[in-house]
């Protein structure tokens, strides 16, 4: 992050990772996560899932929320947004 703030823009702030393609029945992604938690990171407590709606919403040139506006991912965004205007 700092390396990003030399090079490119100093005052950038970074909220946090967003944790994207998640599947949570895994344990790799489980434990890649554990890791970086560990380590301190910055990583935002709202994990997005794999969906093939996203890739459906895309097809269709239609935002998912237009799409589907009561799928998971679809709130896990709108989750993701509030907890970053929030902050």
């Amino acid at each position: 992050i700092e390396e990003l703030k030399d090079d490119h823009n100093e005052g950038l702030e970074v909220e946090g990772i967003v944790v994207n393609q998640f599947q949570a029945r895994a344990s790799l992604p489980q434990q890649i996560l554990d890791e970086l938690i560990a380590e301190g990171l910055p990583v935002l407590p709202v994990y997005l899932s794999s969906s093939v709606r996203m890739r459906e919403s895309h097809q269709a040139s239609l935002p998912l929320i237009h799409l589907d506006p009561r799928h998971k991912l679809t709130l896990q965004f709108m989750e993701l947004h509030s907890l970053l205007e929030s902050a």
